[in-house]
């Protein structure tokens, strides 16, 4: 369960989520766009950089703040909520934690200020739940690296003016011998190929980009050199918690609409939260959100407190993703038709939710990665 201060911190973003993000969510689902006007607040409020410490110009919170953070956010908006996600857990995060202090010195305090957004590029078109196959290579050029290939599915790719590249600097067939690399997309090569059109997180870039011959200094190598596999592993187990409190905030959304209308709808002479059948997929939708919570919590302190949260991490994700698209589901069932009209915004939270299955490790991915646990453990 949460402190006081985590209470008086989840308040603190839910006040900031309702006034200025859940005003601006349909337009956001609407145009696509999440608006510059909102990025600045949010970068204003230190959202940019919340675990960034102070001495870099964050905020200097933890991650289960930063949790918090994500869930109120996208319960407000998920667009919006997966534009902070992916800069802060996959980009500022790598940066923060295998950087160097030149790299951090360089590159935190503009992110923090919201100067510079963030992206985290591992998954290309042939290259998706299996990463020890991409084909993005990075050629030494003696005091530089060229790198060229094709990146898919890039959050906040069309905006980033930072993102850490995974590419191989050796011609191995798995995962060894590739490196994580920090590149300025402003770097001549480096062009977003194009847009998503996607079904939810409409207001969220996702980009395709290419890369061709980009030069990257050698001091940007991101950690060790032919170590990046462990970079992108550790960063997409952050992330994954990220996304559990995604999910959540979503699934939050939709169960408190569903239940406030439920009392005001009518038939059969009552409102609808007098049928028992209301009123189990309320229960049922609130017992999810709430082992949601209770497992994000959980890998949250874990990742803190520096204990190992990898499988941890998958549960949460799985649960949340999981239980998300259900409740989202039953939300429109408990509106009925009006539940698939876009004058309602339950019909946006199941666009929302699906996503949340997939990115960051699809539910496969996160039971693998937890059975694989669970037999070693025993082993």
């Amino acid at each position: 369960m949460l402190n006081e201060n985590y209470i008086e911190i989840k308040d603190m973003m839910c006040k900031f989520a309702d006034s200025e993000v859940a005003p601006l969510a349909h337009d956001i689902d609407h145009n696509s766009k999440i608006p510059d006007s909102l990025k600045a607040k949010m970068a204003e409020n230190g959202f940019m950089g919340i675990y960034i410490p102070e001495e870099y110009g964050g905020a200097g919170m933890d991650y289960m703040s930063y949790s918090l953070l994500i869930e109120e956010v996208s319960r407000a908006c998920a667009s919006s909520g997966v534009f902070l996600s992916a800069h802060n857990s996959l980009a500022v995060w790598p940066i923060l934690t295998y950087g160097t202090e030149d790299q951090k010195k360089k590159y935190l305090p503009k992110m923090a200020s919201g100067e510079y957004v963030g992206c985290f590029c591992l998954s290309e078109p042939n290259a998706g739940s299996d990463p020890g196959t991409l084909a993005t290579f990075a050629e030494d050029k003696g005091d530089h690296y060229e790198l060229s290939g094709t990146k898919n599915w890039i959050t906040n790719g069309g905006e980033a003016s930072i993102a850490v590249v995974l590419a191989r600097t050796t011609k191995s067939d798995n995962h060894k011998g590739i490196t994580a690399f920090i590149v300025e997309t402003k770097s001549e090569g480096f062009k977003v190929q194009k847009l998503e059109e996607k079904l939810g997180i409409k207001g969220s870039s996702t980009a395709q980009i290419h890369l061709d011959k980009v030069k990257v200094p050698k001091e940007n190598i991101l950690g060790e050199f032919e170590k990046g596999f462990k970079v992108a592993l550790s960063t997409l187990d952050g992330g994954r918690i990220g996304i559990a409190a995604q999910a959540l905030g979503i699934a939050e959304a939709a169960f408190r609409y569903a239940r406030q209308y439920a009392t005001e709808r009518v038939q059969f002479g009552n409102p609808i939260s007098h049928l028992q059948a209301i009123q189990f997929k309320i229960a049922d939708m609130s017992t999810k959100i709430e082992a949601s919570r209770l497992l994000i919590e959980k890998a949250s302190e874990l990742k803190d407190t520096k204990k190992p949260y990898s499988k941890e991490a998958a549960q949460a994700k799985l649960f949340a993703s999981e239980a998300a698209m259900w409740i989202t589901t039953q939300a429109i069932q408990t509106l009925g038709g009006n539940g698939y009209s876009k004058e309602y915004p339950v019909e946006r939270h199941f666009r929302d939710a699906k996503i949340c299955e997939i990115y960051e490790g699809t539910s496969e991915i996160q039971r693998i990665v937890i059975a694989a646990s669970e037999f070693k453990s025993i082993s």
